[in-house]
């Protein structure tokens, strides 16, 4: 009996051994994000599907802007950044940095655009020239600005910029040293509930000069752990997956993430357009490694960053622009 329990012990660890990966044999893997309302990527953050998923030693670090991002993914401090906008993307990949699209989280709608102060005599885009409106420097919203501007024909130095952060947005609302914001949520949300009104949704943007929150990665680091990039992907789709099939306990997730109500989670997920792992492939999304030169994020882009040139944010298109989107982890994954 001696002999058989102690073959069973040894049998027994023999095994945990094989399976059990220790925590000091894992590679450490970063990923930042930002609060941009609520949305699927919340439920995969309170569900703990990124450290379920991947094996690694995954830590999660907020950004309350991209630009405030971009340096942590230069320094490689980062392997994956979400809720990212395409300015910021753009702006990297302009100068070399290798960056790639591995996920295209959502499309914005209704969930950011333009605000403005009622009573202030702003009734539409032509009405901005000389106001004080806020936006984040580099970011989506110097996009959108210019774009609706360029639509009514009003010049981008028309309007007087400040550079602030979703955040100080809040505040320069309150204290009234702002016209306008142009922002997404939840601070889109937060001044429309303090009775702005709003002027323009992303809605409003066409999918190929779109404004979406992307996921990114070093793409020499994503070709040498091309499992990971996978199995982050499918902790994503898990989120998507699980908001569409459980919507009510989604939102409840999403609104303690976010320390909001559930009516308000509501309001901000219908403001985006989401997309699965297999809504990537699409082209409405990535597409697929022979159509991506297509794609609606290709084609923002490269209509993105003509918008940046213009205004004087880049000072260089990025050459190959279809080669910073890889939907190939994506493919993979949803299969």
């Amino acid at each position: 009996m001696r002999k058989t329990a102690l073959a069973a012990l040894i049998l027994s660890t023999v095994i945990t051994t094989v399976t059990t990966t220790p925590a000091w044999a894992k590679p450490s893997v970063v990923i930042g994000y930002e609060n941009n309302g609520a949305d699927p990527w919340m439920v995969s953050q309170a569900q703990h599907l990124f450290q379920k998923t991947m094996p690694a030693n995954v830590q999660l670090k907020f950004f309350d802007s991209g630009p405030a991002a971009m340096s942590a993914l230069a320094s490689n401090s980062l392997q994956f950044m979400c809720g990212l906008g395409v300015p910021p993307f753009v702006a990297a990949i302009s100068q070399g940095v290798p960056l790639g699209i591995i996920f295209n989280q959502e499309r914005y709608t209704s969930a950011a655009g333009i605000v403005v102060r009622p009573g202030g005599g702003i009734k539409t885009i032509a009405d901005l020239k000389g106001k004080k409106i806020a936006i984040v420097e580099g970011s989506q919203s110097s996009f959108e600005l210019a774009t609706f501007l360029a639509e009514a024909h009003i010049p981008f130095s028309a309007v007087h910029q400040l550079n602030m952060s979703p955040p100080e947005m809040r505040v320069a609302w309150t204290t009234k040293s702002i016209d306008a914001a142009i922002v997404w949520d939840p601070v889109f949300d937060a001044l429309h509930s303090m009775g702005g009104k709003i002027l323009k949704t992303d809605a409003d943007l066409p999918p190929d000069a779109s404004s979406y929150n992307i996921c990114i990665a070093d793409t020499q680091w994503a070709k040498t752990h091309p499992k990971l990039v996978t199995d982050f992907i499918r902790a994503l789709d898990q989120g998507v997956t699980f908001t569409r099939t459980h919507p009510h306990q989604a939102l409840a997730l999403m609104a303690k993430q976010a320390g909001i109500t559930i009516a308000t989670a509501k309001t901000e997920l219908a403001g985006y357009q989401i997309f699965s792992a297999k809504d990537q492939t699409t082209p409405h999304v990535l597409g697929t490694p022979k159509t991506v030169a297509t794609s609606a994020t290709t084609k923002t882009i490269e209509n993105t960053a003509k918008t940046l040139l213009k205004i004087g944010r880049i000072d260089k298109l990025p050459p190959h622009p279809a080669n910073a989107v890889l939907p190939q982890y994506a493919e993979t994954a949803a299969h």
